[in-house]
């Protein structure tokens, strides 16, 4: 999965998403080239979900379904 910035360029590029007892681990390359191990730490995951509403959650169930 890549992420992008507003210009179009590649920010990050997430090869892995492994558990690590309570936490998940997200692997990848920051900028194609700097490797990176960040953690999603069980509160901050609760803290993303505050996040959604309904609408962004129907939102981003769409996006599965369009074309790139």
């Amino acid at each position: 999965m890549k992420l992008y910035n507003p210009d179009g360029s590649e920010l990050m590029t997430i090869t892995a998403l492994e558990p690590d007892g309570r936490n998940l681990v997200i692997k990848g390359d920051i900028f194609g080239s700097m490797p990176i191990n960040t953690l999603l730490r069980p509160n901050e995951a609760r803290a993303g979900l505050k996040l959604m509403s309904m609408r962004k959650l129907l939102f981003l169930i769409g996006m599965l379904f369009r074309r790139a």
